[in-house]
């Protein structure tokens, strides 16, 4: 066991892994890439203030505390802590990659694996939720909370234990020839494995939606809703996002699986594969609240709350001699609702 966790600290090993596996070693840092990885860690302080305010929402407000808001706020969790790990991951890349150790290696890039084993296994809660929905399936029964809770904390658990089997020793240490293109520490069965999972489980949900789609087709107007059937066509849209997004970077890594050492130079262009699938967690709450207008004004409520504090403060400074006239907004966030906006200042007949 001793010497299988030695090298785990070595400043060393991962410079030898890259060595081996990569095109070069020089990295420069450019204006080019420094824009770049700005512009990563401005996008991925986007998701998290996004997913932030869709967890706010979902637990200030009880109307979102059904199973199927309660799923879609665990994918938003995942979300936010897949931006925060692309945070950490963009900082520690470059130059910086050659200076840690295995151990810090792992704990980067696991921590990429976990979120998206998060997102992947709450796509498949929401998947056989929706399906309990439609179908009518007595599935969950009085303790339906604690079902869905402990169908959470299982995913999770799960997602610990993929994202955790290289640090565990699931690597290859020692093995330079069994090791990725594009994650040199990580063992090429381990990523066939991980991604051919991730496949299968995608696959399930396609075919559990294909399922929902032919009870809902096959039934009377009674057996879904209004709302039910808008629900279903807005998870729908995010899993095809995620498909979407990610289905380049699972390619890759299938490539990477197949080619040779030194022997497909388009896996030297990996990280952006994996870029463009970090828009998946930027348009998931995009989706949440262009869908859901409810959900929507709840998310946009404490945006709501800033344009009224302004105004307020607009009222205490405007000048001597002005009228504020209130104006009224019927946007589509607040129908059937009356919102005073900022307000307008008049001077005379000229509108300022």
């Amino acid at each position: 066991m001793g010497n299988l966790y030695s090298e785990y600290l070595s400043t060393t090993k991962v410079e030898e892994h890259y060595n081996y596996t990569k095109e070069t070693l020089i990295i420069q840092e450019t204006v080019s890439r420094q824009v770049a990885s700005a512009l990563i860690i401005i996008l991925c302080c986007a998701i998290v203030v996004e997913n932030l305010l869709v967890l706010i929402a979902v637990a200030r407000n009880s109307k979102f505390h059904s199973a199927m808001y309660l799923f879609l706020g665990n994918l938003a969790a995942s979300d936010l802590l897949a931006g925060v790990a692309f945070i950490a991951n963009t900082l520690l890349s470059g130059s910086v990659t050659l200076h840690l150790t295995p151990v810090q290696w792992f704990a980067r890039e696991g921590s990429a694996f976990i979120t998206l084993s998060a997102s992947v296994f709450s796509l498949l809660a929401i998947a056989i939720e929706r399906h309990v929905a439609i179908a009518k399936v007595k599935l969950y029964g009085s303790d339906k909370s604690c079902r869905m809770l402990l169908l959470i904390g299982a995913s999770w658990l799960i997602s610990l234990v993929l994202g955790g089997l290289p640090i565990l020793g699931w690597n290859c240490l020692g093995r330079l020839e069994t090791c990725s293109t594009v994650l040199p520490l990580y063992a090429k069965p381990y990523v066939l494995c991980v991604v051919t999972i991730f496949s299968v489980i995608l696959l399930a949900i396609v075919a559990l939606y294909v399922r929902i789609y032919c009870v809902v087709r096959s039934s009377h107007a009674d057996v879904a809703g209004p709302q039910t059937l808008t629900l279903l066509k807005t998870v729908t849209i995010v899993l095809g996002v995620f498909i979407v997004c990610w289905l380049p970077a699972f390619s890759i890594l299938l490539l990477d699986y197949a080619c040779p050492v030194h022997s497909c130079p388009i896996l030297y262009k990996a990280h952006y594969f994996f870029a463009f699938a970090t828009l998946n967690s930027l348009l998931n709450p995009v989706i949440y609240t262009w869908r859901s207008r409810d959900l929507r004004w709840e998310v946009l409520r404490p945006l709501q709350c800033c344009r009224r504090a302004a105004g307020v403060q607009g009222r205490r400074v405007g000048a001597p001699g002005h009228r504020l006239l209130p104006l009224r907004s019927y946007s589509s966030l607040e129908r059937g609702t009356h919102m005073s906006t900022s307000p307008t200042v008049l001077e005379g007949n000229t509108v300022l």
